[in-house]
């Protein structure tokens, strides 16, 4: 049985505590982003390494290997989207549907050993890039293609629940 595509809208983690994973946007300082993006892809090593890596738990979830591919092509897209609000005025995102590039990426078939190392570059660039922007620069804003908007501070604080989560998806504790 193949996974159920998530058409969730999770941006409401910006104005509410994430129920399954604890996350309180509104704890998120924005100067601690940098820090907390590499204390998380720190924690995929360990993942990474388990015997049954690439196995699903079940029909339903993805496996480890397939979460931190996940969360490796988050930190490029957010990265990317990023510096599209820096560099451009409320720019239109579009959608990136996560499912389809699981499966036409083939997630369940990479290296785990490539995934990991590909995650911690990721996650350093999008780090370096959260830690590089001017104070004045947080308040730029962008759309999302189905209508949400972000500023660089409230995209940031929605990337980071984004790994986050999947952290406690493949059962590891978030420590603020």
């Amino acid at each position: 049985m193949p996974i159920v595509p998530d058409t969730s809208d999770w941006t409401w983690v910006l104005e509410r505590p994430c129920s399954d994973c604890g996350f309180r946007a509104s704890e998120v300082d924005f100067e601690n982003l940098p820090g907390l993006i590499r204390e998380n892809a720190a924690a995929w090593p360990a993942v990474l390494a388990g015997v049954d890596v690439a196995a699903r738990p079940n029909d339903h979830t993805w496996s480890g290997l397939e979460y931190a591919a996940h969360v490796r092509d988050v930190c490029r897209l957010f990265d990317e989207r990023l510096h599209r609000l820096l560099d451009e005025d409320d720019p239109l995102l579009a959608n990136w549907d996560q499912d389809a590039t699981a499966v036409s990426q083939r997630y369940d078939l990479q290296d785990p050993a490539i995934v990991g190392v590909e995650l911690e570059a990721a996650a350093q660039r999008v780090a370096d890039s959260f830690a590089s922007v001017r104070t004045d620069a947080r308040q730029r804003t962008a759309r999302r293609s189905d209508g949400p908007s972000f500023t660089v501070e409230t995209l940031g604080t929605y990337f980071l629940h984004d790994i986050v989560h999947h952290r406690h998806d493949v059962r590891f504790d978030f420590r603020r």
